[in-house]
């Protein structure tokens, strides 16, 4: 039987993105929380493996208690044990800093592992690097933007989209997919599997002392990110009312916005006096 982790993180909604302007960094307690939505899609393909084949999945995420709601979430859905890694003093971890301890925690809890999942990317940033670091972190074979997994005989069979070309890739297990939204929709949890999520325990925490991660570990492997400078950019809008005839109205919009569309469609185009 196949062991699976599936990475998973708690995005704040996307109407809900409050910022502290002084540290750079989301204000998540603030916000309401969600599963983030590729990695709803990883957790799917998981199980969908899970059915095919026979297989164990642990879902883990870092954040504050709160991201235990995500856990529970994937829980209900149809995975078998979560991890939460909770601790003040790895909050505000990059990407970097947020790699080195998942592959703490993973060699931790789950040594053991056949296959890692991840969302390819996070809403609340997007920038696509913590798969591919956490592979690093673990020295391990790793494939980004998968539509498509197929397991057979501790082979892995991934096919991708990337740059308008579809690639089939192979490599040997254990290993690091990162999965794309193209497929593997996500399933509704039923009232059974929410239920079992939050009746039974199901759920390990970790903190900084039980990964055995100091200090020090921290300030050679910490965040290395640094944000000088947030800011909302406000647009500014005019609003325009043209009155009169049709035919002349619309030979009035042409008139004024003639260049813009014509640069919008890519063409010249002239207004029908």
């Amino acid at each position: 039987m196949l062991n699976i982790v599936v990475c998973i993180k708690q995005v704040p909604m996307v109407t809900e993105l409050p910022w502290d302007e002084k540290s750079g960094t989301l204000r998540r307690d603030l916000a309401a929380g969600m599963m983030n939505p590729a990695c709803k899609h990883a957790v799917e393909a998981a199980l969908q493996i899970k059915e095919n084949l026979g297989a164990s999945i642990t879902v883990m995420t870092m954040g504050p208690p709160a991201a235990e709601e995500v856990l529970r979430e994937a829980l209900a859905m149809g995975a078998d044990r979560g991890v939460l890694i909770c601790d003040r003093m790895l909050a505000g971890a990059d990407t970097y800093a947020t790699s080195f301890i998942l592959a703490s925690a993973i060699r931790k809890k789950c040594p053991s592992f056949d296959l890692i999942l991840c969302g390819a990317y996070t809403s609340d940033s997007e920038t696509a690097q913590v798969g591919p670091q956490l592979a690093e972190e673990l020295n391990m074979p790793a494939a980004a933007y998968a539509e498509n997994i197929d397991v057979n005989s501790g082979t892995l069979r991934v096919r991708r989209l990337v740059d308008h070309f579809r690639e089939t890739l192979e490599m040997e297990l254990p290993a690091l997919v990162t999965v794309s939204m193209e497929k593997y929709q996500p399933r509704y949890a039923s009232f059974s599997g929410l239920d079992k999520a939050f009746t039974r325990a199901g759920i390990s925490v970790l903190n900084a002392e039980k990964l055995g991660i100091s200090s020090d570990d921290l300030a050679g492997q910490g965040s290395r990110t640094r944000v000088r400078k947030v800011f909302i950019r406000k647009a500014q809008k005019e609003n325009v009312m043209i009155t009169g005839a049709a035919a002349r109205a619309a030979n009035e919009f042409l008139d004024r916005y003639e260049r813009k569309i014509g640069a919008a469609i890519g063409k010249s185009i002239e207004a029908k006096k």
